[in-house]
């Protein structure tokens, strides 16, 4: 989905986490910074307000002013480098964020009336730095504000919200934040313990090695059943390399995949093949114990 730009909130003085720089701390091996600009990798333009970090993509940085002038200062100052016609606010504390959300919360401000969609979350209490806004009514509303208070430092997000009209959107898991030493507890066990690790895994290794490429998983875990079934255990991981290896070979992508991956599913089918024949031939156990002794009287 096209035609928005992302700002996403990273400053803030995480006085609950004990001054630590909370978009830097990690969670299932990624920031919560980058976890973040995955979910919207396909922004048109993406500006992080807060200070300078490494970041796995490429980003534009901006400062309110003062720092710490607030969210409503800072997502002003985002602003100011977007185009687009719809923004997509976020903060930088997301662990669960997805694609999937934010193309919802994109389609959702797209829809009817509304001048943009946000997330509520397990309380139902809304979340406006989960949201999709309309670019234009939402400079109008703080330029009103700043007009009406004189500044936008220190003020709340709720007096922008009220005067937005906003579609709501229910989602616990995706606007669950990490404002406490315990919320990154709870972050970090759900990812390893729920049933999307190996999805939590894939993601955080593309985003490690600077992939770009979606894969069958099914299929290659079936490979590796198969090899380390039909020929040894140690053959799955080695299989598997073998497969990534081939497929960047023929210059990469899903496709060069999914073929390297469907010959050595029927390497390792034929390989199993052979050997359950092997075992139902006639004079197979011989091979191990008749089959020795005959040579070994031969050579007496």
């Amino acid at each position: 989905m096209t035609g928005y730009d992302a700002v996403v909130l990273a400053g803030g003085a995480a006085r609950r986490l004990g001054g630590a720089d909370k978009p830097a701390v990690r969670v299932g091996g990624r920031t919560l910074l980058d976890r973040v600009l995955g979910a919207c990798a396909d922004a048109g333009g993406t500006v992080v307000v807060g200070p300078r970090r490494p970041t796995a993509r490429s980003v534009r940085w901006a400062r309110e002013e003062p720092p710490g002038g607030g969210p409503l200062a800072a997502l002003a100052a985002g602003l100011r480098h977007t185009a687009a016609p719809t923004t997509l606010v976020v903060s930088a504390d997301l662990p669960f964020l997805r694609a999937e959300t934010v193309r919802a919360l994109l389609a959702a401000a797209a829809t009817g009336d509304v001048e943009g969609a946000l997330l509520c979350d397990a309380d139902g209490r809304e979340q406006p730095l989960v949201a999709a806004y309309r670019t234009e009514p939402l400079r109008r509303e703080l330029a009103l504000l700043a007009t009406e208070y004189g500044s936008l430092v220190g003020l709340p997000l709720r007096l922008l919200t009220a005067e937005l009209s906003l579609g709501r959107l229910p989602h616990p898991t995706a606007s669950f934040d990490c404002d406490t030493w315990e919320d990154v507890a709870t972050a970090r066990a759900r990812i390893r313990d729920d049933g999307s690790v190996l999805d939590e895994w894939i993601s955080a290794a593309k985003a490690e090695l600077g992939i770009e490429l979606d894969v069958d998983v099914t299929a290659l875990l079936d490979l590796a059943r198969d090899a380390a079934h039909g020929v040894a255990r140690p053959a799955a991981p080695l299989t598997t390399f073998l497969v990534g290896y081939a497929a960047a070979q023929r210059g990469g992508g899903a496709e060069a995949v999914a073929d390297a991956t469907r010959k050595a599913v029927a390497l390792a089918a034929r390989w199993a093949e052979e050997a359950q024949g092997d075992q139902g031939a006639p004079g197979a156990q011989g091979a191990d114990g008749a089959g020795q002794a005959d040579k070994a009287e031969g050579s007496a």
